[in-house]
């Protein structure tokens, strides 16, 4: 059948797999029952396990769901060792249940999948070698996409039962106390972990630094752990981040930018008290730093930050710019360490950062969001999770929850080098084009039609040319021509769940 957004998912999907065909945006808040935790009882305060061979031996059987968090990032050095203890062991038929998977996990995931270990996946992405390989169609059933808020939604309502989790933690003592904020490895905010340890059957911390008990303040507390391993190395804190993430110098993301903060500030919702989330991205950290200047302007003051964190948006904390600093992830060295000296920058898990399903989540007050796009089309859908070949790579992430903001923003190139950015369909449907407002490219913008509000307010800026999404379309098609239609075989290969669990998008397998 089509969706609501006219794509055909496979009948025998949303039969065997129980699933909604996607219909709406609107969401609203529905009573449903949650799932509590189940909670185990170990040996008290015998925690301590000597290796990870020992627990994995202990805890991990043949057809089990085992998650992982991802705010390691790059230097995460946790999965890979313990990937590689269950490969040892023999085991199979396991389900992998990450938050997230970066490119150091992507050889050990398909050396799992080769060796029959993992035979299914559901995570926020993937890329390089996995995502090549699951396209091709390497893993026995299709990986399941979530967003972070969709993710944490799935398992507060037992759609995924995690039956143990592995946390890399940078500190903890020998009965489960923890935080991401001191030790070797410090990376901030355990806003991902923070729903395994609550809801997974077994919760594992894994350290390199067991502190004097009780360790304290504890993001993760001893009530949810049931064991500590010591390690020789969490993580390389090199690649996890260091420093202000790098402001861009590339005229076109400059001028981008520029525009990005023009069309904010002419916004109605550019006013005391404002809202916003941005990403980590070189154009994105610029906008952070116009903004800056345009609050100091018009000496505006923003009520609270929200999402990934960066230093940009430290330093608006720091100079009461920001009131406060709602923190579900870091992005670098200097966003960690002011989670650890400053009480306005909250830790919060996915959950209240974005499930839906919530009585409130951050993500439903938020005024304005910049977020990116691999292809958005001229009906406003944005794809984030495959490439212009077709190929796995990217992730939800956030992009689905924070669309819900009032003022959705897509902030990308016309085109990519050769590659058109604005098409006339997207490869995959990630975010519905109801959730878009505004494209912003360095040649100018597009409203979306059904914003009649913002076609008054944003069409008359100065220095900011305004065209319809079609005549986008177009400029690229002129720069790059029309591109040869991709094929595909007729296995699915990833089914993209919209925030609310219905489906919204199939991936089929590339046509070699």
């Amino acid at each position: 059948m089509k969706n609501r957004v006219g794509r055909e998912i496979p009948d025998d999907i949303l039969k065997d797999k129980n699933y909604k065909a996607f219909e709406t945006t609107e969401i609203g808040h529905p009573d449903k029952q949650r799932v509590a935790p189940i909670v185990t009882v170990t040996n008290g305060d015998n925690k301590v396990v000597n290796s990870i061979k020992e627990i994995v031996e202990k805890l991990v059987k043949d057809g089990m769901t085992i998650s992982f968090h991802h705010h390691l990032r790059e230097g995460d050095q946790i999965f890979n060792d313990v990937m590689q203890a269950i490969i040892d062991l023999g085991i199979k038929d396991l389900t992998l249940a990450p938050s997230s998977l970066t490119n150091v996990m992507n050889d050990m995931v398909v050396k799992a999948i080769k060796s029959g270990t993992i035979t299914n996946i559901t995570s926020s992405g993937m890329r390089g070698s996995l995502g090549d390989a699951v396209s091709h169609g390497l893993l026995k059933n299709p990986v399941v996409f979530r967003s972070h808020g969709n993710r944490a939604r799935a398992i507060e309502e037992g759609k995924i039962k995690i039956d143990v989790a592995f946390l890399g933690v940078p500190n903890s003592d020998e009965v489960g106390n923890a935080n991401g904020m001191e030790g070797d490895a410090a990376f901030g905010s355990l806003g991902y972990a923070l729903m395994d340890a609550q809801y997974a059957r077994r919760v594992v911390l894994l350290t390199d630094n067991l502190v004097p008990y009780p360790n304290t303040p504890a993001s993760i507390k001893q009530t949810q752990v049931d064991y500590v391993v010591k390690v020789a190395k969490v993580g390389d804190p090199d690649r996890i981040g260091s420093g202000a993430t790098r402001f861009t110098k590339d005229p076109k993301e400059l001028k981008i930018a520029q525009m990005v903060n023009e069309v904010i500030t002419h916004s109605p919702y550019f006013k005391d008290g404002f809202s916003f989330q941005t990403g980590s991205g070189g154009a994105a950290l610029a906008v952070t730093r116009y903004l800056r200047q345009a609050m100091l302007d018009n000496k505006i003051k923003a009520s609270f930050a929200l999402g990934g964190i960066t230093k940009p948006t430290v330093d608006l904390l720091e100079e009461g710019l920001v009131n406060k600093i709602m923190d579900v992830q870091d992005f670098d060295k200097g966003a960690a360490d002011s989670m650890k000296n400053n009480r306005k920058q909250q830790e919060i898990d996915a959950s209240w950062y974005a499930d839906p399903d919530n009585k409130a989540a951050m993500v439903d007050q938020l005024d304005v969001v910049i977020l990116s796009a691999l292809e958005i089309d001229t009906k406003f859908n944005v794809n984030v999770m495959t490439g212009s070949d077709g190929v796995i790579r990217g992730a939800i992430g956030g992009h689905q929850d924070a669309a819900t903001a009032k003022l959705t923003i897509i902030s990308a190139p016309l085109v990519r080098g050769r590659i058109a950015t604005v098409v006339p369909d997207v490869t995959t449907i990630v975010t519905p084009g109801d959730s878009i407002d505004v494209l912003v490219t360095e040649v100018g913008i597009a409203i979306n039609p059904k914003r009649h509000d913002l076609l008054e307010t944003l069409s008359n800026i100065p220095g900011v040319p305004v065209y319809t999404i079609e005549e986008l379309q177009q400029k690229a098609q002129q720069i790059v021509g029309k591109p040869k239609a991709l094929e595909f075989t007729d296995k699915t290969v990833a089914l993209i769940e919209y925030r609310d669990g219905s489906l919204i998008d199939v991936v089929k397998q590339v046509k070699d």
